[in-house]
């Protein structure tokens, strides 16, 4: 093997090698991510408490004072 394609061999399995630990770590990344909850968010406007309940709930009542509240759109 001549010099120029021992350094094309070098460099390709560096590159390669960097590619792989990228993958890896993207791959590792997007598996520990928090997922997004599917809860919708209330908030009492008679006592103050923020809550969550089920996605399907269009109105909620409120655990601390009974009160239905409608979802916080943001």
């Amino acid at each position: 093997m001549n010099s120029s394609a021992l350094l094309i061999l070098y460099v390709t399995a560096g590159l390669g090698g960097l590619i792989v630990v990228g993958i890896f770590s993207e791959l590792r990344r997007r598996r520990f991510r928090p997922t997004h909850s599917a809860d919708r968010i209330f908030r009492c406007p008679k006592c103050n408490l923020v809550y969550t309940d089920d996605a399907d709930v269009e109105r909620s009542r409120c655990a601390q004072c009974g009160k239905l509240n409608e979802v916080i759109e943001f």
